[in-house]
């Protein structure tokens, strides 16, 4: 299978996992489901990892753990955001991470003192928080701003663990531990979310259908992704991503009936283009910054 087919399949399966997550949030909490991901994806990482008589074993523990805090808390918000949110705003809010990790690279920029700023950065970032505004205005009653809030942080923090993905990369961490360790953190944390804030609900056949299509879906899809990362080219694939937005659209139009306004399309194409701007510009930054557009091991 080509690189970008394997990426238009990722995305559609992050896409119908959103879907699931926001049935599942009828029946579940949030910790919930984070919980019931983790459980699926760490099966399955660990039965790849001894298909390919690769060793879960790691040198750099702490790297992983401080990688699964960021990542999971990113995650948390996210299926938080997708429970109180049109499926296309959450999705497009969470994608908001190419331009976050734009952001950063200005901000290290200042904080290097005298390093020269591409302003084509700055207008990717300033046309990304247009695109938000738009996005936020039409689609967003007053009683789902927060959500709206925790949706933009979501997509904050998935920069971030972009970037330690891409340090456990350069380590010679193999993706499928990478993976494994997010998932185990997931389960973890989940558990602990549902413990202290939740409760653990009684199971239904179309509840643990939901819970378990979640983690088939958002793991396969993080394999998809991260072969076609590594076979592909970077750009490409940066830019196919954004797929997900379009398939998450659809899906909300004809499962939810969520109505389609034109400032809100709009601000979707604008972060869309953004984004991939974004991705070309680190991309053609050197070879460090192209590594960054290594895929996510999260949703996405």
């Amino acid at each position: 299978m080509s690189a970008p087919l394997m990426m238009v399949l990722a995305t559609l399966l992050f896409a119908c996992m959103g879907v699931c997550v926001k049935l599942a949030a009828v029946h579940y909490d949030t910790g919930e489901i984070v919980m019931y991901r983790g459980l699926v994806g760490a099966l399955m990482m660990a039965a790849l990892s001894r298909q390919r008589g690769e060793s879960l074993a790691t040198t750099v523990p702490g790297m992983h753990l401080w990688r699964s805090l960021v990542g999971v808390s990113a995650l948390c918000l996210w299926f938080y955001a997708i429970g109180g949110l049109p499926l296309p705003t959450a999705m497009t809010l969470n994608y908001m991470s190419s331009v976050w990790m734009a952001m950063f690279l200005i901000g290290g920029a200042i904080l290097m003192g005298g390093a020269r700023i591409d302003w084509r950065l700055i207008v990717t970032v300033l046309a990304g928080f247009v695109g938000v505004a738009l996005i936020l205005r039409p689609t967003i009653a007053q009683s789902q701003l927060w959500y709206g809030l925790v949706g933009l942080l979501s997509g904050m923090l998935s920069a971030l663990a972009y970037l330690q993905v891409t340090a456990l990369g350069r380590l010679g961490e193999p993706e499928s531990r990478v993976v494994f360790y997010f998932s185990c953190g997931g389960l973890s944390v989940g558990l602990v979310l549902t413990l202290i804030v939740g409760e653990l609900h009684a199971h239904t056949l179309r509840g643990g259908l939901l819970l378990l299509a979640t983690g088939l879906f958002a793991t396969a899809a993080q394999v998809l992704m991260t072969k076609a990362y590594a076979t592909g080219r970077p750009l490409v694939n940066a830019s196919l991503q954004y797929l997900g937005i379009v398939h998450s659209f659809v899906f909300s139009v004809l499962l939810f009936d969520d109505p389609v306004h034109w400032m809100s399309a709009l601000g979707m194409v604008i972060i869309i283009g953004a984004g991939i701007a974004a991705a070309s510009l680190r991309q053609g930054a050197g070879p460090a910054a192209s590594r960054s557009t290594l895929a996510p091991d999260i949703e996405p």
